[in-house]
Parts: C-alpha cells; structure tokens; sequence
C-alpha cells in the first residue's frame, strides 16, 4: 500500500507538469512531492497518537519546502502540489483524490474552535495560485478556484469560482478534466468585469462631453 501511493505520488506529476522529465528529476527537485512524502510519514505518527514527533517532522517538511501541512490534515490519493511555496493545509483539512493546488494557496480556519474548522476539497479539485479557501466549507468535484480568490462558502461539484469573496462563474460536467491553474471557459472575475462596464459607460460619456463642446 506504501509503495503504490509513494509510486503514485510521483507518476501525477507527469500527469499536470509539462516540465517533468523522469522519476529521478521529480525525487529530487520538487518540493510539492516532498511535502507530501513527508506528510504521509507524519500523518501516519499522527494517527499513531505520536503527536509531538509527527509535528517535528512536518516541521522539518516546512523547513525544506516552505510548504505547510499539518499531520493531522487528511489527504487522499494523487495529489500534487505544483510549485508549492507558501502553501498551508489546516489540521482540519480534508482533500480527496486527484487535488491540486497551486503556490500560495491556503486550506484555513476561520475560528479558534476546537473541532472541524478548515476546508474539505472533494475529489479533483483545483485550486489556483494564491487563492484563500476559509472555515469548514466543502468544495465539490470537479471543481476550481481560481488564482487569488477568496472562498468562504460552499462550491457545489463542476463549478469555477472566482474573485474576492468568489462567486461561481460556470457550472458545467464537462469540468472534470484538468485546467492549470484553475482557468475555466470564462476565467474573468465579475468585480473587474463590473469595472470595465464602468470604464465603457465613461468613455461613452465623454465621447457625448467633447460632441456638445465641439458645437
């Protein structure tokens, strides 16, 4: 059992990065897979109720990666943390299958509660870079956040979400294919759609301004 999520661990990477050559380049210069490979043995000292030692380790994964992920979060199969820096995965957090999460990402709390209080991501689920997904909301298959959003609610399966706080921009089953970065059909955020509204309405209006000045 080990031995396979170790093997899978490293064959996703082949599966979301164009730049990955071979096994031993992966081994060796991606510290998105060495987070993970240290998180699975300090998730397993966790369970194992060696708490302390299990935080020592994550701590060491911190040091080496810049990557955060405390023991006690859950996550499931094939996952990938592309680039990885800055990225942080709450005690509380729970990812399914075939995730992936960019750099900067944040699986957070928002109380100081005891109990489930960070995210839980289903299955192939994408995050993009910088995005905050905050309290113990749960994100739906197939779904994707896009780079630098903030989501404090749910987000039901096949949708893209963007923007701060983010809102569901597609909801389409044709979602549950790969997107880098978290970029759906229609990657625009709503509040700088809003803006370039504004600008056109401006620009009409002193188009109309220099027509009755001219006159």
């Amino acid at each position: 059992m080990f031995f396979k999520q170790f093997r899978d661990d490293l064959a996703v990477v082949f599966q979301r990065d164009p730049a990955a050559r071979n096994f031993i380049e992966i081994l060796m210069t991606y510290p998105g897979v060495h987070a993970v490979l240290l998180h699975r043995l300090a998730h397993r000292l966790w369970l194992l109720k060696l708490k302390l030692i299990a935080r020592m380790v994550s701590h060491l994964g911190r040091f080496l990666t810049g990557i955060e992920i405390h023991p006690g979060a859950k996550i499931g199969q094939r996952f990938f943390i592309d680039h990885g820096m800055g990225v942080v995965i709450g005690e509380t957090s729970i990812i399914g299958n075939d995730c992936t999460l960019y750099h900067g990402v944040t699986l957070g709390g928002t109380t100081w509660k005891k109990g489930k209080r960070h995210p839980t991501l289903s299955d192939n689920v994408v995050i993009g870079a910088g995005a905050k997904v905050l309290g113990p909301i749960i994100i739906g298959k197939n779904s994707k956040i896009g780079s630098n959003a903030v989501v404090v609610s749910d987000i039901p399966e096949d949708s893209t979400a963007v923007g701060i706080p983010a809102k569901i921009i597609e909801s389409d089953q044709t979602l549950n294919k790969f997107s880098a970065y978290a970029v759906g059909k229609d990657p625009s955020d709503p509040v700088l759609k809003s803006i370039d509204e504004i600008l056109a309405l401006l620009d009409k209006q002193q188009k109309e301004i220099d027509s009755l000045k001219q006159k």
